[in-house]
């Protein structure tokens, strides 16, 4: 290898570090928010993701190690006549009582000598780790992983255990249906993830019709005043959305339409034009004129070389468009707050409500952001490759 060419290696180092980290600092969160997401609420209480995929020890295995091992043994069955994990055996224990007095027994019959007795936490601890490694009625085993999370992040369910879990059980004081009926109750993400589809198909389909013919109108018809009507569009991107909120809000309330979805539609198609129909205008004035004026020789109108040759030839700056709108409009909080509020909750504003005031529940903020975050990534990843074309729309050329 020259030393030109480990130079050149060594000067670029720095840079590959840095993306490295930069790399580094965005997945491992993401990461442990996926792993955190399918794991049981007692796990995520008790350790950290990173201890997901290392050897578990079983709740209360540190106790029996403490003070039943010495005598008892590793497998329960070192004192003669007592098998410490026979089911039948540790069904008799009911409450940790009960074992508190069977261990006293041992000692009063001179089996074992405990030279101090676990304490009230110890022995229910020890008690659920000898119900799980003999398998006693009651005594389900904790699974590693678990799609619980999820299932009570999208019906809404804030219970003592889980939704499957009290559904076994019949919980009916509950107030749950236990049937497909639950999905679309006004506290989970079902109702909500429906209401964001709602609120964001609308808004990014209408801005990119309007500035589809805006930006041809823009780039290929002559009319007065065009540049200076562009201008003042493109000085409208600069306009806070937050100056506009409450005098459109008294003309909504004005008009009826605070609390519709017909409202938020309007509100963000006007907010989102200006940017489309800049992006849309620099991208479809940057495509050959040669093939326009050729059209326009073979006679054909402004509508059929519209939709013949300007669409099809601008979808790398439609789908950026989709993408930059999409992902605006589905993870706003603000406006989907001032126009909808609680009649009608988006996703960014269910999510905020699924921790109480006093922090219970908030296991369920990490199966609730793969939720929203599934659809956008789809979005994203399915227009990706006319992404970086759209993002360079009327770029200068040098």
């Amino acid at each position: 290898m020259s030393i030109d060419r480990i130079k050149m290696m060594l000067g670029k180092l720095p840079t590959h570090l840095a993306l490295i980290c930069l790399c580094l600092v965005w997945l491992v969160p993401t990461v442990g928010l996926l792993v955190t997401s399918f794991r049981p609420f007692q796990d995520i209480n008790e350790t950290g993701w990173w201890t997901a995929f290392a050897p578990r020890k079983e709740a209360g295995q540190d106790v029996y190690e403490k003070y039943l091992a010495p005598y008892y043994g590793s497998d329960g069955k070192a004192v003669e006549g007592v098998d410490l994990f026979d089911p039948e055996l540790v069904g008799q224990f009911r409450r940790s009582i009960a074992l508190t007095v069977f261990l006293r027994e041992q000692m009063e019959a001179g089996k074992v000598q405990l030279e101090e007795m676990p304490d009230a936490q110890e022995t229910k601890d020890l008690l659920t780790y000898l119900r799980r490694v003999s398998g006693a009625e009651g005594a389900a085993s904790r699974p590693r992983f678990t799609v619980d999370n999820y299932i009570d992040a999208v019906m809404g369910y804030r219970g003592r255990a889980s939704y499957r879990a009290d559904c076994a059980e019949g919980e009916q004081a509950l107030d749950l249906n236990c049937n497909i009926s639950d999905l679309m109750n006004p506290r989970g993400m079902g109702r909500a993830f429906v209401n964001s589809l709602l609120v964001a198909i609308p808004c990014t389909i209408l801005p990119i019709l309007f500035a589809a013919f805006a930006g041809y109108a823009f780039s290929w018809l002559h009319f007065p005043g065009r540049m200076g009507l562009f201008a003042l569009l493109v000085g409208l991107q600069i306009v806070p959305l937050q100056m506009t909120l409450i005098p459109v809000s008294r003309v909504y309330a004005q008009l009826g339409l605070n609390g519709t979805f017909l409202g938020i539609w309007l509100f963000h198609t006007g907010f989102g034009l200006p940017y489309a129909i800049y992006l849309m205008r620099n991208f479809i004035g940057s495509l050959p004129r040669e093939i326009f004026e050729s059209a326009y020789l073979d006679g054909m109108s402004h509508w059929t070389v519209f939709y013949k040759l300007a669409l099809p030839l601008s979808m790398p700056a439609l789908a950026s468009l989709a993408i930059f709108q999409f992902l605006w409009i589905w993870n706003d909080l603000l406006v989907a707050l001032v126009f909808l509020g609680g009649q009608r909750p988006v996703l960014t504003y269910q999510i905020s409500n699924m921790v109480s005031s006093l922090g219970a529940g908030w296991h369920l903020l990490t199966a609730a952001a793969f939720v929203s975050m599934a659809l956008p990534m789809i979005v994203f990843f399915s227009l990706q490759r006319f992404f970086v074309r759209g993002m360079l729309a009327g770029a200068v050329k040098g």
